[in-house]
């Protein structure tokens, strides 16, 4: 199958090709000419799969057909994200699948007069996250009522951070006659149900099953300790000095404690999280992108949106009390074709978590290290259980981790 034969133009193809792009991926094979035809797509794609030019491919040459231009404080597309940073990438890879749009990044922890300034042109295309464009809408900055094309990305991830309720706000101040494409690597029964409430005889696109592990990640885990975690990581990490890795602290405090500890262990390492600003986040991000930090830690703010080839490992530092997220995490390594290992620890406090993962994934866990503290004498039920919290529902999205 090539794009060709997926009903794309000329122009198209020859851009794709251009990236590197000569074959669809199968959530792109199953997906765009389902779009270019004008339904409401519903796709479930493992991380790391083509999902943002499955949707960003019909969504560009939908709008270049229609050839009519944004009126001032308008957008004719609309793409919703939950975090900044994987807002900012569907706007990089977008503006590489066309020069003539006009693309605009609205997201918090950046001058909202200048994004406004930037709206009153009007755009062709609006990336955004929920929080900071309800806080246009507030300003009047951005009139939605001529958006014909709504895209909601990591939808499920929404939902988890407490955006339902802005999501159910925008998707009224919407044009009601328009498309729109939804897309997520997990499809937890929340989202189900929200997707009765936007899609239109959707188009359900699954190219593999929800919750399921990229093929290329050969992922196990550790059963070790809290107070041996450090210690574990450090020597797991001197194996490997040349290569990237992703290691996901499960908060804020926890992350730039584990930076620090790292940094005086000799390694080159930077952190995100959601206190830092978004310019710190930005040069941690292209630190880590051109090579010369070699360990990122962060938190589930980094379980999306980081897009980086050669990520060869994850670690799972802390288990994410969403289970879901384990398979976003680790969906950071084995991209663009490459292989790689994700490495997850296991505390005894953390078991619940363990076996919340295991029930997303359908299947077990191989076990690298130590033993499950569930077959240990005296340790069969952990001294502190941890229930999964959820964040509550909130208009920023600075509440992002």
């Amino acid at each position: 199958m090539t794009f060709t034969e997926l009903g794309l133009n000329a122009r198209m193809v020859s851009r794709l090709d251009a990236l590197g792009l000569t074959e669809p991926t199968p959530i792109q094979e199953q997906a765009i000419p389902h779009a270019l035809q004008g339904r409401d797509i519903l796709g479930i794609a493992q991380t790391g799969t083509g999902k943002t030019a499955a949707f960003g491919i019909p969504l560009i040459v939908s709008l270049s057909k229609r050839q009519d231009r944004p009126v001032p404080h308008s957008a004719r597309g609309l793409v919703l994200a939950p975090t900044r940073e994987l807002a900012g990438q569907i706007v990089r890879s977008l503006q590489g699948l066309t020069a003539d749009l006009r693309i605009t990044l609205v997201v918090g922890g950046k001058s909202i007069k200048a994004q406004a300034d930037r709206l009153a042109r009007g755009t062709d295309i609006l990336v955004a996250t929920p929080g900071r464009l309800i806080d246009l809408m507030e300003r009047r900055a951005i009139d939605l009522g001529m958006t014909r094309f709504l895209v909601l990305d990591e939808a499920d991830q929404m939902l988890d951070i407490g955006f339902a309720p802005a999501l159910r706000r925008i998707a009224l101040m919407l044009a009601k006659d328009r498309q729109t494409m939804m897309f997520s690597a997990t499809m937890p029964k929340a989202m189900t149900e929200l997707s009765r409430h936007y899609l239109d005889k959707p188009i359900r696109v699954e190219v593999s099953p929800p919750g399921k592990v990229a093929d290329k990640v050969a992922h196990s885990v550790h059963f070790v300790a809290n107070e041996q975690k450090q210690d574990l990581l450090i020597a797991l990490l001197n194996g490997h000095r040349d290569d990237r890795a992703l290691v996901f602290s499960r908060t804020k405090t926890g992350a730039e404690r584990l930076m620090k500890q790292l940094d005086r262990a000799g390694f080159a390492t930077t952190s995100i999280h959601g206190n830092k600003s978004q310019g710190q986040r930005d040069r941690a991000i292209a630190a880590f992108r051109a090579g010369s930090v070699r360990v990122l830690v962060a938190t589930d703010v980094a379980a999306r949106g980081i897009d980086i080839p050669g990520v060869g490992h994850v670690y799972n530092y802390d288990l994410p009390n969403v289970p879901e997220n384990y398979v976003h995490r680790i969906g950071r390594t084995a991209r663009a074709g490459q292989s790689g290992r994700a490495i997850a620890f296991c505390a005894a406090d953390e078991v619940a978590e363990f076996k919340a993962i295991e029930k997303v994934l359908g299947a077990r866990v191989e076990i690298a290290g130590g033993r499950p503290w569930d077959a240990m004498n005296g340790a069969s039920t952990p001294q502190k259980k941890r229930r999964p919290r959820r964040r509550p529902a909130g208009r920023s999205d600075r509440m992002a981790a």
